[in-house]
């Protein structure tokens, strides 16, 4: 009948790199609450399927996360169990404490949702142990809000109050609107079960006044959360006017039945029943079957426990036994199979009014379920109790069992000591010879550059030398020639007769013709200009037009000519080239492609080489330790940059190089 209203939210401090595009897409749009809940689905397995392929780092643990919060969100328990087992057997192979206590959260979460508490409470205990050794409030603060809703579904609303103030007092003084959000709605919800209306009043508003939807997203629907929240408490006052009017304003917030199906259903339920109890029954049953048939397809037990009872109600209004009947048994039948006690005893209540010749059978049954039921509540605060000691016990166990073994450690290590300084001397001698070659390797490399660019300009020099020589002769040789004979045949001027006057005019006619196309010539040639983008750019070209003549497969070659290559270091350009040369040979030998793509380009302060072939592709993984594979790891860490490859068998190769910019106005 009342929502809590948290769900997991979206981790804020993530940088995910330009290479995993589509895995940063998939994610959004497994998190974009206007889709189907199926359409997310979808999109959430394709973004698993590309983490799990990615080495077990910070990111890839993150990725591991972001991926359960989306199946929580969504209410796909068995994989987001699967994920969060995953994410935290990779946090305790390397010992990391922060993701193992977010995993321990988690597992608490899917315990909780699957009402074992004892395992989701244990849970929770070794994530708050955590969290407190690293003085994280803001996780501490949540964690023990869990803590305390946990409590609240188990009935210990004593417990579950202490816990909320325990959280509040954590974050006093700290900004975190969310937790102070749920903190107050939660009060608001254990006020109304203690009865005290008043309080949960107060509360439940002070929970609206709270929300911030720059913190708090708007599709998680926390206004309407707390209309219905205040609703129906002024419902258990008897007062259905203010309950309907809040009732009706958490149906007017925008999207709620896209973003919460859940607590649009809850409200619409409300509503129908608080009109009932005015006498209004206009649009009943009909406003009960929907709210129905909407928790029903998002199986959600509780509410359509809820919906059964009040349809059964309903129906007795109007004298039809037989359907009230029929609601009240399968309310208990399904109160029963989800161990829902409370739900039990008002079944039972129920159904002694409906059917008065077997009320001694139901009640006697209901007095039994409530003895029980009071039992358990007076030892749920003490259940509670226990697990936190037996958690404190275990975790000293822990301690002394590794004390012992490093005092084991201690006593062999003793014994090797020598050994391993002996082997740290050797080592760094091995690394400090390694360090020289690399050193030797980076001036050859400089070397090679230097020569291949002086080899260049000399080409390119003895290019513009022999142009201007042609042009040259061209001027002062032929030039020359042509004038003298003009100026002998205006020698002929002398000469009348009609037929030397005719000749003489066609002849200079077709001279300054000639004068006028070499001259044209010859000013073309010297002003020509070799637009050579930049001796690294030639060499590049070089490249590739070798490869388009030795080697089958199609080449495409893409540069931004626009890069100020000559602002970039001659150590970054030679790695680079070596880099396309090294993907080129092992394209040639091994990838049977028909076409290749290498495209150079500048994008957000970084510069980018990209080479792509429809190839056989390989295992990465398996693939790891080439030698091939190594050298380019290497030379882009020589660079400063980061280098992606994907591939897969039968689906081609593409290696992303990203080398962050040494000077920033290579981007003007």
């Amino acid at each position: 009948m009342i929502f809590f209203g948290c769900s997991k939210k979206e981790s804020n401090d993530i940088t995910v790199n330009s290479s995993n595009d589509s895995l940063f897409n998939y994610l959004s749009l497994a998190n974009d609450f206007s889709l189907p809940r199926e359409k997310r689905k979808i999109f959430n397995e394709k973004a698993f399927n590309i983490v799990i392929n990615q080495e077990n780092d910070s990111l890839n643990r993150v990725n591991l996360f972001r991926v359960a919060n989306r199946y929580y969100n969504i209410n796909n328990w068995i994989d987001f169990s699967k994920t969060v087992h995953l994410v935290l057997k990779n946090s305790e192979s390397v010992k990391d404490t922060l993701n193992l206590a977010k995993g321990y959260t988690y597992l608490g979460d899917y315990y909780g949702a699957q009402a074992i508490t004892d395992s989701a409470f244990m849970y929770y205990s070794k994530a708050e142990k955590m969290y407190l050794q690293r003085n994280d409030v803001f996780s501490l603060a949540r964690l023990r809000l869990n803590k305390a809703l946990l409590q609240y579904n188990e009935g210990d609303f004593l417990g579950s109050e202490i816990a909320v103030f325990k959280a509040l007092r954590v974050i006093k003084g700290e900004k975190a609107n969310d937790v102070i959000y749920e903190s107050y709605n939660l009060l608001g919800l254990i006020y109304n079960e203690l009865g005290e209306y008043d309080k949960a009043i107060e509360f439940n508003t002070k929970a609206l006044a709270s929300i911030d939807d720059k913190i708090i997203p708007v599709e998680f629907q926390s206004k309407a959360t707390s209309f219905n929240n205040i609703g129906y408490i002024y419902q258990n006052l008897n007062n259905h006017k203010m309950a309907i009017s809040y009732f009706t304003k958490g149906l007017e917030q925008e999207n709620l039945i896209i973003q919460k199906p859940a607590v649009y259903a809850m409200l619409l339920d409300n509503l129908a029943y608080s009109k009932f109890k005015l006498n209004n029954i206009e649009g009943l049953p009909e406003m009960y079957y929907q709210s129905l048939k909407l928790r029903d397809s998002l199986k959600l037990t509780s509410g359509i426990i809820a919906s059964k009872f009040h349809l059964s109600e309903y129906f007795v209004s109007i004298k039809n036994i037989a359907k009230a009947t029929r609601y009240s048994k399968e309310a208990l039948l399904l109160s029963r199979s989800s161990k829902s006690y409370r739900n039990i005893l008002v079944a039972l209540k129920q159904l002694a009014v409906i059917e008065p010749e077997k009320a001694s059978v139901y009640a006697k049954e209901y007095i039994h379920i409530n003895e029980e039921l009071q039992k358990t509540e007076r030892n749920m605060g003490n259940k509670f109790t226990r697990i936190e000691y037996e958690t404190d016990q275990i975790k000293d166990e822990n301690i002394n069992l590794e004390t012992k073994n490093r005092n084991l450690l201690f006593g062999f290590s003793a014994f090797t000591i020598l050994g391993l300084f002996l082997y740290v001397i050797k080592s760094q001698k091995a690394k400090n010879r390694e360090l020289l070659f690399k050193q030797e390797q980076q001036k050859v490399n400089e070397e090679i550059y230097n020569l291949m660019i002086s080899q260049q300009s000399t080409i390119e020099t003895n290019r513009v030398v022999e142009k201007k020589r042609v042009a040259q002769e061209l001027h002062d040789g032929v030039l020359g020639r042509m004038f003298g004979v003009r100026m002998n045949l205006d020698g002929l001027n002398k000469f009348n007769d009609e037929p030397a006057i005719k000749q003489r005019i066609s002849y200079l006619s077709e001279l300054k013709n000639i004068e006028q196309d070499i001259r044209e010539i010859s000013h073309d040639l010297n002003r020509e200009k070799s637009e050579l983008i930049n001796n690294f750019v030639a060499i590049v070209d070089n490249l590739l037009e070798d490869q388009k003549k030795t080697f089958k497969p199609k080449l495409l070659a893409k540069i931004d000519r626009t890069i100020k290559w000559e602002l970039i270091s001659n150590s970054v350009k030679i790695n680079l080239y070596r880099i396309i040369q090294e993907s080129l040979q092992n394209i040639n030998k091994y990838a049977e492609a028909n076409s290749i793509k290498v495209e150079i380009k500048k994008r957000d302060g970084d510069l980018f080489l990209t080479i792509t072939d429809d190839g056989k592709g390989f295992d990465v993984k398996k693939s790891k330790k080439g030698i091939g594979l190594q050298n380019i790891q290497s030379r882009t860490t020589e660079c400063n940059g980061t280098v992606d490859i994907q591939s897969k068998k039968g689906n081609g190769t593409i290696i992303t190089i990203a080398v962050p910019f040494e000077n920033k106005q290579i981007l003007i």
